[in-house]
């Protein structure tokens, strides 16, 4: 049911330690192991733990002492010891030969351990714990929808390196190009281009490469186009070509090729899933067969005895009542294996939730206004009087902008917010009313929106018992747990926060927010492999550039230093010191996954590139144009792609529906079903002949 693959063990004891080991707890506290030694880095030094990251201000961070994160190292090495030792178990000796991913497992936590020991032995002040670059590997083999995610970009690769040719071709001979066409001349005021951009090989190519993220456009073309403005063509012809033409075809080839491997390893787990199903029925066949005492092999089981393993199986509980009402539908008393297979077909249908009845009133006029406080047309006014009261905050804010907190008089406001308020109570009661409190809780919108209603309700009680009506002047300064202003602001930041209610009524921003949240539920996987790129390329950060550049009072530049903490200096206009990035840097873990992230969206990137090229060296050039191959181009370009994927998807299977269905509806998305129309069902012989492969499961022919 969870596409694993049943090439395990099946004798009793194997299966009991097979549920065991794939409950809810033990999946859970690998979980939290794999969790905690990838936050290690955080604590360990350099700390994390500062307010700041620049380095004028920051203070000395805590490091902890030695021994603390070795021994919590320690307890999650063993409990990936003894996952090992349980997947080794169960798969048995001929297929743990056969798994790459588990004799890396075995290879990983070997070099860990040596490392830890290493550790420990020099007192924790060696310098480098190559065991940090190794603590992702933890996290992908846990998932094997991240593994065949990985082994599909690896796939991937080849096909797209024409692609890369092309493009490092383009950029080589508009380099040259640019080289010729600026070239120093005599006359040095027109040699802006040349000295600013076009210096040196690597000056040019750097320039031309952040051009084609437009990160510098039109700064790099300035100097030239100031001279004669023909040499726009150059620029234009660069960044059109490569950047709208070559940069979208390697966006549309890096997706297309991944989709193409992907739909080959969904193919595999919707085979696993098939022979799941076609080996309970194939157990269930020998079990009847030899309660019957007979040696010829049964091609039918009972429908009792499916219901009775149906109580049994974990699974949803909308599923498995839909597969035992359809199996207490079959007209024989026996189940032949194509209606056992189209039984599971309900683990991919969507869950259509039954609205709860409404009250049932006797009076007349209460009917009527049931009828009246139940219509779409009262939650369209609520949206209303809620845009009213966003549009009241706003119109105060830009009244009182330039006034200092102690000056601002917001009594006015926060009697509009008062009368808001209470509309919303008596929005939902009569809600309530109309709906009943299952009715009510029904929908999520609702519920968002009566926490939020009984939330702003709790503060404006608490503004009124803290800062008492009989007050003559009110000051928004007053401190008590919080003042008086900031207890407004909240109030405020919620009623705009609570204006999302408006998503549930227009269907395609319903639809934009649920695959938002189904991103998260189920596309966690290649979310997961981001994690693991950001925290590799962020231990390499903090091993190559870290405390590379100091703090402006203690720099070293070539030969030249500075230790005067009072020193004025004139830096260059753009540069990363004129900007003030001192707060990007690779001086700490979390740090540097700021700085990653800055790259990774591209603007300002060639401000870092040079900054960095100087302060330690040129060739630190490689890791950051790395880091924007694998990040900007790659995994983001192949995350947008997949996001489209689910939002069609969902689009497509809904676009029929009314705005309240879509609400009532909870559809699946998972990809597997994302794909599910381009999978081709797996054939009797093919999972016949899989059975008879299978190194544990004896059938009786």
């Amino acid at each position: 049911l969870q596409y694993r693959s049943i090439n395990h063990r099946v004798d009793a004891s194997s299966l009991n330690l097979y549920r065991w080991y794939y409950s809810k707890i033990c999946q859970w506290g690998l979980s939290v192991a794999i969790t905690v030694i990838l936050a290690l880095a955080f604590l360990e030094k350099p700390s994390s733990l500062t307010a700041t990251s620049d380095p004028r201000y920051r203070l000395p961070a805590w490091e902890p002492p030695c021994g603390l994160t070795e021994s919590i190292e320690a307890l999650c090495f063993l409990v990936f010891v003894v996952d090992l030792a349980v997947k080794s178990y169960l798969i048995g000796w001929e297929e743990f030969r056969q798994n790459k991913w588990l004799i890396a497992y075995i290879f990983v936590i070997a070099v860990s351990v040596v490392d830890w020991i290493v550790s420990l032995t020099f007192l924790c002040n060696e310098t480098l714990r190559v065991r940090r670059l190794l603590r992702p590997f933890f996290l992908l083999q846990n998932s094997s929808l991240m593994k065949k995610t990985l082994k599909c970009i690896r796939r991937t690769l080849p096909e797209i390196a024409s692609v890369f040719l092309l493009l490092a071709l383009h950029l080589c001979l508009f380099t040259m190009f640019g080289m010729l066409l600026f070239a120093r001349g005599k006359d040095q005021e027109r040699n802006g281009e040349w000295e600013s951009y076009f210096r040196s090989l690597p000056q040019s190519l750097t320039s031309l490469l952040v051009l084609l993220t437009t990160a510098n456009n039109p700064d790099v073309m300035i100097p030239a186009y100031s001279m004669n403005r023909a040499y726009s063509i150059f620029f234009i012809l660069f960044s059109g070509f490569g950047t709208y033409i070559l940069m979208n075809l390697l966006t549309a080839i890096i997706y297309n090729q991944f989709r193409g491997y992907l739909m080959i390893s969904i193919q595999t787990s919707i085979l696993r899933r098939r022979l799941g199903i076609r080996a309970a029925f194939e157990v269930m066949c020998c079990q009847r067969q030899h309660k019957m005492g007979i040696n010829q092999h049964v091609e039918s089981v009972p429908t009792d005895m499916v219901l009775q393993v149906m109580q049994r199986v974990q699974m949803k509980s909308y599923c498995k009542k839909a597969i035992i009402l359809r199996a207490q539908q079959f007209s024989n008393d026996n189940i032949t294996p194509e209606e056992f297979q189209k039984l599971f077909e309900e683990l991919d249908k969507d869950q259509i939730k039954e609205h709860p009845p409404k009250p049932d009133y006797q009076s007349p006029f209460l009917q009527k206004l049931q009828l009246l406080f139940s219509h779409y047309y009262f939650s369209l006014l609520g949206n209303v009087v809620a845009l009213a009261n966003v549009v009241c905050i706003c119109t105060v804010l830009v009244i009182e902008t330039d006034q200092a907190v102690s000056e601002r008089k917001d009594d006015i406001l926060r009697a509009i917010n008062c009368s808001f308020i209470i509309y919303y109570l008596l929005e939902m009661g009569l809600k309530m009313f109309a709906l009943g409190w299952k009715g009510y809780l029904f929908y999520r919108s609702n519920i968002f929106d009566g926490l939020l209603t009984v939330f702003l309700l709790g503060l404006q009680i608490a503004i009124f018992v803290t800062y008492r009506l009989e007050h003559t002047t009110w000051n928004p300064a007053a401190s008590g747990f919080l003042s008086l202003w900031e207890m407004v602001r909240l109030v405020n930041m919620l009623i705009v926060f609570r204006f999302l209610r408006i998503i549930p009524n227009i269907k395609l921003m319903a639809l934009v927010a649920s695959t938002l949240f189904d991103l998260v539920k189920n596309l966690r996987a290649f979310a997961g492999i981001l994690v693991v790129v950001y925290y590799v390329f962020a231990i390499l950060g903090v091993m190559l550039f870290r405390g590379v550049i100091a703090a402006p009072g203690n720099m070293s530049i070539g030969d030249t230093t500075v230790n005067n903490t009072t020193v004025n200096y004139t830096a260059l206009c753009g540069s990363y010191e004129q900007l003030d990035y001192w707060p990007n840097n690779f001086d700490d873990f979390a740090a540097t996954l700021v700085l990653l992230y800055n790259i990774m969206i591209v603007n300002n990137w060639h401000v870092f590139i040079e900054a960095y090229s100087r302060y330690s060296s040129p060739w630190s050039k490689l890791y950051f144009v790395a880091w924007w191959l694998t990040s900007s181009i790659m995994w983001v370009n192949l995350f947008v792609a997949l996001i489209l994927e689910n939002f069609i998807y969902k689009w497509d299977r809904s676009h029929h529906c009314t705005v309240s269905e879509v609400e009532q509806t909870g559809y699946q998305t998972t990809v597997q079903l994302m794909f599910r129309e381009h999978i081709q069902e797996p054939t009797e012989e093919e999972l016949v002949s899989k059975l008879h492969q299978h190194p544990h499961l004896h059938l009786m022919r």
